[in-house]
């Protein structure tokens, strides 16, 4: 009887319509950045940031870059994207502008276990966000970054776009994978070791997704399965969601939204679903 209240309890706060996470900046990123900063002056830090998952060995993910954004404030933001070209990342508009604050420069990490030191650094501010891109609902959630010449290497390398039967297909019950910088719960501490890290979560319909966030989700949404309390977390925005097919991976998301909540509640969590931007991606890389 217990667990029948417990499911019942949690189908009623579903009805309810959770409102998503907004003003990624001032609400999750600036406090992210300066975390993982002092935790890496500190010398004690793994950077494990996604919730149930485990750490990711650098190379597992080398198309993952990391982004230390510099906002017309003053502050220091984090985000992560996605490499699709020598000189081209996808990630997430709300990275650049997120309704109440504005990037000026992104400075993109490639194949580095820390994001305030080593690997190879580009700075940047030549970002195009999606035309129809909403900071109060997150739809369109995209953005195209641009920057200088990366070379490949064993830990830098490009991620494939969808093509062929992929491009309609809606993912649904497929298990993807998730890589990121951000938190691994909400409260998490700092323990040792390096930082990427993974899991593997399952794609759900639209309809199941609009049973926890309504018309948040539409059709250029995807959403994976929050159960158990693994996900995507603060910090791991326009980072990738990625199946294996053909032998090599495949971008399907960007990380764009979760629960208000927090990470570990068991609610789904959002992403720009890539085969619905696959042509204007393609069109500026």
């Amino acid at each position: 009887m217990k667990s029948l209240s417990i499911v019942i309890a949690l189908a009623a706060l579903a009805l309810a319509e959770e409102p998503i996470q907004l003003y990624y900046h001032e609400n999750v990123g600036i406090a992210e950045a300066a975390r993982i900063k002092r935790a890496e002056q500190a010398h004690d830090f793994d950077g494990s940031r996604i919730v149930g998952g485990s750490a990711a060995a650098l190379g597992a993910y080398p198309f993952l870059v990391g982004m230390v954004i510099t906002l017309t404030s003053g502050g220091t933001s984090v985000c992560g994207s996605s490499m699709v070209r020598n000189t081209r990342a996808v990630t997430a508009a709300h990275c650049w502008r997120d309704g109440r604050n504005q990037a000026r420069q992104f400075t993109m990490v490639f194949g580095s276990a820390r994001l305030f030191s080593g690997g190879t650094r580009v700075a940047t501010s030549r970002v195009e966000v999606h035309a129809s891109y909403n900071s109060n609902t997150l739809a369109n959630d995209v953005a195209i970054v641009a920057f200088d010449h990366v070379a490949y290497t064993n830990v830098i390398q490009a991620v494939a776009l969808p093509g062929g039967s992929l491009l309609s297909s809606n993912f649904a019950g497929t298990w993807a994978q998730a890589a990121g910088y951000g938190r691994t719960s909400d409260s998490a501490g700092i323990s040792t070791n390096q930082v990427q890290s993974h899991v593997s979560l399952q794609v759900l319909t639209n309809s199941a997704c609009q049973q926890f966030f309504g018309n948040i989700v539409v059709g250029s949404t995807l959403c994976t399965s929050g159960a158990g309390g693994v996900g995507t977390c603060g910090g791991d925005s326009g980072g990738p969601l990625v199946v294996t097919s053909g032998g090599q991976r495949v971008l399907i998301g960007v990380t764009s939204f979760g629960s208000s909540r927090g990470c570990q509640v068991g609610w789904p969590a959002g992403f720009a679903r890539v085969t619905s931007f696959a042509s204007w991606i393609q069109a500026r890389i």
